[in-house]
């Protein structure tokens, strides 16, 4: 699979979903706040915020679970994503709506 002919939302959107199984997830695409700014290449896709709530958090500290999504991206990481803000809940920890 060649990720850079892949548009970047739907992709990690897929990767989160395969590799969390989320019970809600939201893929944001913050580019356009950077455009011009280190690490814009271009592309309108190097800036993203997820927000993902996983059974796969629970009992986990924030930084597991940050490490976990960065797992789940690790190719697009060190190539494609330049930003990734992670907010990562357990399911019934209220943090408000995604």
């Amino acid at each position: 699979m060649t990720v850079a002919a892949t548009p970047l939302g739907p992709e990690i959107h897929r990767r989160l979903a395969d590799a969390l199984s989320p019970t809600a997830l939201e893929v944001v695409n913050d580019s356009h706040h950077h455009t011009g700014h280190l690490g814009d290449d271009g592309t309108g896709e190097s800036h993203w915020t997820v927000t993902v709530e996983s059974p796969a958090f629970v009992g986990l500290n924030r930084v597991a679970r940050q490490r976990l999504v960065n797992q789940a991206l690790a190719d697009l990481l060190s190539s494609r994503i330049h930003a990734l803000a992670i907010r990562a809940r357990a399911p019934g920890e209220g943090h408000g709506p995604l």
